[in-house]
């Protein structure tokens, strides 16, 4: 029963339980009854056999394989996969280990291309947004001329923070995305987000409400730069997407070991059908919006690795609710 190939090995069980059922019919109809339960019970031995066979050599391998694909299908590459037999499922992880080193190279190629090239272009961006804003002061600009400038000023800080998110996305890709943990007044943090960025929604016609708490927020551990970069991002995402809403609250609450924060807005949501995707990076979706795609991924990274949770859902009674969970601090 243990030869390489598994499909001679199952032509073989599948025989030999023919054979042996064969004979038990044979012998109860010509009235021999100790041969025949003598038969029943290797043919029952013979069954419980062949299932731990089953289980041992198929069953199993299969489900191993089933997990070490998963995993890298959730982004370990280069993850191998222990090979358990030289026969079929021992081909099968071959291929599945070589498909894991090749997806592994490629993404560590990807990822030094995309940072060479945006390290390459903030030069150029810098020296655009330089000179569209001295231009803007020139007196013999003015008009279309004017505006086609503003124009590219506008543009180019557009393409200056996809540039940052790439860069961020590269840090996060081979490991120098690190944190600088301290204690951090969150509820601050929260406010000056808020006060840098509300003034720009408020002079877009969106009214931002803040909710502040009852009582006080204790400390927590975190880096402040960014989580006042989660902060920004996602208030920047409710304008861009919920802006037509024209309001966006921002709450700050306190649940069992949790500081919450939340980021509403009352725009259209989220199409269901894209919610689990909104937070891979490089995922756009139907949003006819402008960005990267890289955002919320990063958010996401940067409260995870405070050992915290980011969660994005369609709020009750329309718009997107944006939640951050952090851990308080044991200090």
């Amino acid at each position: 029963m243990f030869f390489k190939n598994l499909k001679l090995q199952l032509l073989v069980t599948s025989i030999a339980a023919i054979v042996l059922i064969a004979c038990l019919i044979a012998l109860a109809a010509n009235g021999f009854v100790l041969p025949c339960l003598i038969l029943a019970c290797a043919v029952g031995a013979y069954i419980v056999v062949v299932n731990v066979w089953f289980e041992h050599y198929i069953s199993s391998p299969i489900q191993s394989l089933t997990d070490s694909t998963k995993r890298i299908a959730s982004g370990s590459y280069g993850a191998q996969v222990p090979k358990q037999a030289d026969n079929e499922l021992g081909q099968l992880t071959d291929e599945i280990n070589l498909m894991s080193i090749k997806i592994a190279l490629s993404d560590k190629t990807t990822t030094e291309f995309i940072s060479q090239i945006s390290h390459e272009l903030r030069t150029p961006l810098t020296a655009i947004m330089g000179w569209s804003e001295t231009l803007q002061y020139d007196p013999a600009i003015t008009g279309d001329s004017l505006r086609g400038v503003k124009i590219i000023q506008k543009e180019s800080e557009r393409l200056t923070g996809m540039v940052t998110d790439l860069l961020e996305f590269t840090r996060i890709q081979d490991g120098r995305f690190n944190l600088r943990i301290e204690l951090v007044d969150i509820a601050a943090e929260l406010e000056d987000s808020l006060f840098t960025y509300g003034n720009l929604m408020r002079e877009a016609g969106i009214d931002v409400r803040y909710t502040a708490p009852e009582y006080d927020i204790p400390l927590i551990s975190g880096d402040p730069e960014r989580l006042k970069q989660v902060f920004l991002n996602l208030l920047d995402n409710a304008a861009k997407h919920g802006g037509e809403g024209k309001i966006v609250d921002a709450t700050l609450t306190l649940e069992s070991d949790y500081v919450v924060i939340g980021i509403r807005d009352y725009g259209p949501g989220i199409p269901v059908n894209e919610l689990p995707y909104v937070m891979n990076k490089f995922y756009k979706g139907s949003s006819k919006n402008r960005g990267s795609g890289i955002g919320l991924a990063v958010c996401n990274e940067i409260v995870t690795r405070h050992g915290g949770i980011f969660t994005i859902s369609n709020a009750e009674g329309g718009g997107c609710l944006a939640e951050i969970k952090l851990p308080l601090s044991e200090n």
